[in-house]
């Protein structure tokens, strides 16, 4: 049978940076080549980076990408490259799609058929789908070419080009956001379309954090009977490399499908001879834990930020935003600041220093009594006639968090909050207090995972003390505190959050999961009043399937009430 000698770049580019972007494509490229790659596939949008967004509204930006794909052309010489770009036809409408270069030109050009517009997607904003499948007619075998959503719809590009087109591998450019159990999730479907339409399945998927949104790479390469042949790392750039041995058989009704014919280098018997590859699955807790860092790593360098600063408070949910700020960007980039106030405890005080000095990070005590009493003199006479309630507890996470802020401005650090899912879900914070920050590491988080997270973390080495771990959650605003005074217990919390929230189920499948109905229906009303607040939050990291953020867009003025 036909060789094919394969590499997926799994690339980590960044949206916009379309000179960037180009020099990490053409890099991958040359490193394919020195392992006897005949065709190389990149990720989608690999050009401009995924999502673009309305950066696809502006003309000059559409231009610049394609300029950056014709710069490109040259390095196809003697290799095939599949690259993701946006493509314009002569009416100015625009496509996801995928260049064929080849022979050092443009060889062909697919447009994506399907376009996801669910969850955190909205192509149809800006895309029109594609007319009809490519198949490459190569000395190796028949390829189809298709992008991401393409494989995912059942009968779908990837059927027909197998059908109708005798593809024997069908090459997906992907751009696929992680959520936790993603990759066994795709590993399943591209065995399942392997096997329906008999052909092999490369899958080259994106990797890096954009905005909300972490890649977790672990591109595939699977055969025609579904058994994975090769596999990319996870959260991490890759160059996974494959050798094939395609079938030629003939397409059924190739008239249907649009055919390029690409010419593959001579030879074979590529070489050098492939490495041995194992690439281990992660467990759950180290596929999150490193889908947050990567994030966070992202976020902070892409945006130009070069240190974080985190309030640690002698919580579970700062310590653990501490641990993952210092894996993504080294101890010496990260500081911690307490601001103790006169409810603090001397317990929480001596975990907030112990965990910086596990941690081995920068740390700074401001405490705050004496600005609290400024305030309250302050407003004394607008106060005067009314008792001390949840208005004194927020002054002082809004001192706190303009305390972070000001170090934010000083030596331009990234405040990273650290408020988990379960609170702002309920809107249990402050707003332009512990809300107040550039990137919310723990917004997708919920509790109950915060604390399955922090022993994961310590097995690595112990950062949170077993003190930490078992105290009683409390925000220490007022004498004897616990989230529990104003919150179900976090398990029951968590299980409602993931009914109404994640599933977008009804108040009657909240109660299907034994949760008493005074509680769900608190619950459930707590979650809907508190969307104007999540609106003002900062982003943070998705890892679960529906997150706060662009995954969930409620209206903040509505009068639909589910209880």
């Amino acid at each position: 049978m036909p060789r094919l000698r394969l590499a997926l770049a799994q690339l980590n580019v960044t949206v916009g940076d379309l000179a960037g972007n180009s020099r990490a494509i053409l890099q991958a490229v040359r490193q394919a080549q020195a392992w006897g790659a005949q065709v190389v596939v990149c990720p989608e949008l690999a050009v401009t980076g995924y999502p673009p967004e309305d950066l696809l509204l502006k003309p000059q930006f559409v231009t610049d990408n394609l300029k950056a794909l014709r710069s490109l052309v040259p390095a196809s010489r003697d290799v095939t490259v599949l690259v993701g770009f946006v493509d314009r036809d002569s009416q100015g409408r625009l496509y996801n799609a995928a260049a064929v270069l080849s022979g050092g030109r443009l060889a062909g050009v697919y447009h994506k058929i399907c376009l996801p517009n669910y969850g955190v997607f909205d192509e149809q904003r800006y895309f029109q789908p594609g007319a009809q499948p490519l198949v490459l007619h190569t000395s190796a075998g028949r390829l189809g070419v298709s992008i991401c959503e393409d494989i995912w719809v059942e009968d779908g590009p990837v059927g027909l080009a197998a059908r109708a087109g005798g593809a024997r591998l069908a090459i997906n450019l992907s751009a696929s956001p992680y959520h936790a159990g993603k990759l066994t999730e795709r590993q399943t479907l591209l065995t399942r379309r392997a096997r329906a339409h008999r052909c092999a399945v490369a899958y080259c998927n994106l990797v890096g954090g954009q905005d909300e949104l972490v890649f977790d790479g672990a591109s595939l390469v699977v055969d025609a009977r579904g058994r994975c042949l090769a596999l990319g790392k996870s959260f991490e750039e890759d160059l996974v490399v494959v050798d094939l041995e395609l079938s030629s058989r003939a397409g059924q009704a190739g008239g249907t499908v649009q055919a390029a014919a690409v010419r593959l280098p001579a030879g074979d018997a590529p070489h050098p001879p492939l490495p041995h590859r194992r690439v281990a699955a992660l467990d759950r807790l180290t596929e999150i834990y490193r889908a947050l860092v990567l994030g966070t790593r992202d976020y902070v360098r892409k945006n130009g930020f070069a240190t974080a600063v985190v309030g640690l408070s002698g919580g579970i949910d700062s310590a653990l935003t501490a641990a993952i700020a210092v894996d993504a960007l080294g101890r010496r980039q990260v500081v911690g600041v307490s601001m103790p106030s006169v409810f603090s405890s001397t317990e929480t005080q001596h975990d907030a220093r112990l965990v910086a000095n596990r941690l081995g990070i920068r740390f700074l005590e401001l405490p705050i009594h004496e600005l609290m009493e400024a305030y309250t003199r302050a407003l004394h006479p607008a106060f005067a006639e009314s008792s001390p309630d949840v208005t004194e507890e927020n002054l002082q996470a809004r001192i706190r968090g303009n305390l972070l802020m000001a170090l934010s401005n000083k030596f331009g650090y990234l405040v990273l909050t650290t408020g988990n899912k379960s609170e702002m879900a309920t809107g249990y914070c402050t707003l332009y207090g512990d809300m107040a920050g550039g990137f919310a590491v723990l917004k997708d988080v919920p509790k109950t995972l915060v604390y399955e997270l922090a022993r994961h973390r310590n097995q690595q080495d112990v950062v949170m003390p077993e003190s930490l771990l078992r105290r009683a959650p409390t925000a220490e605003l007022r004498p004897h505190q616990t989230d529990q005074d104003t919150l179900p217990p976090y398990p029951v919390l968590d299980r409602i959050i993931a009914a109404y929230v994640e599933r977008d189920g009804s108040l009657g499948e909240v109660l299907r999961r034994g949760i008493d109905r005074a509680t769900a229906e608190r619950t459930i009303r707590m979650i809907d009043r508190s969307e104007y607040k999540r609106r003002q939050g900062p982003p943070g990291i998705k890892i679960t399937p529906k997150a706060f953020g662009k995954d969930r867009r409620m209206p903040i003025t509505s009068r639909y009430q589910a209880v």
